[in-house]
C-alpha cells in the first residue's frame, strides 16, 4: 500500500505545481498587460495632443476665446492663413470673417471691449488709417506681444453686393434683387492679424535706399588745356 500512497503524494504535488506556474504564467501576463498600457499612455497620448495642438494655431485659437455675445458672431467664422508661423520666407498672415445681427457700431464695440478684456492694446496712431466712409465702416488697430491686429466692421454683405450693382449693374454675373427693408440688417467682421516684425506701419526705414549709378566720367575741353596759338 505504501508504493500506492507515494504516487498520490506525486501526484498531488505535480498538480500543485502545475497551478503554481499557472499563475505565474499569468500574473506575467497582466504585468505585461499593464506595461503596455502604461507606455501607451505615457508615449501615444502626448504625441496625439502634440500634433492636435501643432495642428490648431494659437492666434485663432485666441480669438475663438474672445468674450463677445452670440448675436456678434452668428455663424462659424471662415478662416484663412497664409505663410509660416516661423516666419519662414513669409511670416503668418491670418484673417477671420464673421458675421453680426446687430449694426456695425454696437458690433464693434462689442469686439473692442473683448479684445480689451483679452490683452489686447489699442494702437491709436497715425499709422491705423480712418476708414474712408465712417458711416459705413469702422476700424481699429490693436496690439499683444509680437502681434498686431486690424479690426473692420461694416456693413453687411447683402448691403455691399447691393450696392456695388448700384454702381455698375453690368459687372454683375446676376441681377441682386433690392432687399425689403428690415432683410439686409446686421454687419460684417473681419480681423487680420500678422507679426509685429512684418508690420511696417509708423515705422522709420532707417536702411539705406539703393546706390545710384556711378556717372561717367566727363573729359575736360581741350581748348582750355591747350590754347589756341595766336597767328604770327
Amino acid at each position: 500500500m505504501e508504493p500506492a500512497a507515494d504516487s498520490a503524494d506525486e501526484k498531488a504535488e505535480g498538480g500543485l505545481a502545475e497551478l503554481r506556474r499557472k499563475m505565474r504564467t499569468q500574473r506575467r501576463l497582466r504585468l505585461v498587460t499593464l506595461i503596455s498600457l502604461a507606455a501607451m499612455v505615457l508615449l501615444v497620448l502626448p504625441v496625439f495632443f502634440g500634433v492636435r495642438a501643432m495642428s490648431t494655431d494659437p492666434v485663432f485659437a485666441s480669438l475663438d476665446r474672445l468674450q463677445v455675445d452670440s448675436w456678434a458672431e452668428t455663424a462659424p467664422p471662415k478662416d484663412q492663413e497664409f505663410g509660416s508661423a516661423l516666419c519662414i520666407e513669409e511670416c503668418s498672415f491670418r484673417e477671420r470673417e464673421a458675421a453680426s445681427d446687430r449694426p456695425f457700431p454696437e458690433t464693434a464695440t462689442e469686439y473692442s471691449e473683448a479684445l480689451s478684456k483679452a490683452g489686447w492694446t489699442q494702437w491709436k496712431a497715425a499709422a491705423c488709417e480712418k476708414p474712408a466712409r465712417p458711416e459705413e465702416e469702422s476700424h481699429s488697430c490693436w496690439r499683444l506681444d509680437e502681434l498686431t491686429l486690424d479690426l473692420f466692421v461694416g456693413l453687411p454683405g447683402c448691403a455691399v453686393d447691393q450696392f456695388a450693382a448700384e454702381l455698375n449693374p453690368l459687372a454683375a454675373e446676376e441681377p441682386v434683387e433690392p432687399q425689403e427693408p428690415g432683410e439686409c440688417a446686421g454687419s460684417s467682421v473681419r480681423i487680420k492679424v500678422q507679426n509685429t516684425i512684418v508690420d511696417t506701419r509708423g515705422k522709420t526705414d532707417t536702411a539705406p535706399g539703393p546706390l545710384g549709378e556711378t556717372p561717367d566720367t566727363v573729359l575736360p575741353d581741350t581748348d582750355s588745356i591747350f590754347p589756341t596759338p595766336q597767328a604770327s
